[in-house]
């Protein structure tokens, strides 16, 4: 339930590509995904936003600092993966760093969560759950592309 949000009065009827309203969400076109047939108010779309805006901050801040640590990542996983023996110490220490992460990154999404559904009513949460359990019940885009990339590769 991570949906962007916009409070502009304006209609923007231009049409976007996938990136664009990825990146712009926040900006222009309103609600989108399952929060988009909430019928929010302003006033809750405007909670939202404010909401989503103050778990991502600044993106560019942290774009580049997330490039950073993956390159870092990267470095040390080649380091030890082309060593002559194994370092099992390090590889436990990149394992419990990256889980350390993952672990982080859920509990603020679920807090992010928590507290967009504490903007809607009990009818919009009601509503919320029934359009999570058809979009599982359909299965992602997402992992469907995952799958094929992984296909892919198995293929090299």
């Amino acid at each position: 339930m991570t949906a962007c949000t916009s409070v502009n009065a304006t209609t923007d009827t231009a049409p976007k590509t996938s990136k664009m309203q990825h990146k712009d969400g926040m900006k222009k076109g309103g609600m989108r995904g399952p929060m988009s047939q909430l019928d929010l108010t302003a006033t809750q779309q405007a909670q939202i936003k404010a909401i989503i805006e103050a778990k991502h901050g600044d993106y560019k801040t942290d774009r580049a600092q997330h490039k950073a640590e993956r390159a870092q990542m990267h470095q040390q996983v080649q380091t030890l993966t082309t060593a002559s023996t194994l370092n099992d110490a390090a590889v436990n220490r990149l394992a419990d760093q990256q889980a350390a992460k993952a672990k982080q990154r859920f509990i603020e999404r679920i807090q992010m969560q928590h507290a967009i559904s504490q903007v809607l009513t009990p009818e919009q949460r009601e509503k919320m759950a029934k359009l999570k359990a058809e979009k599982m019940a359909k299965g992602h885009k997402g992992s469907e592309q995952r799958k094929m990339h992984g296909k892919q590769h198995q293929g090299m």
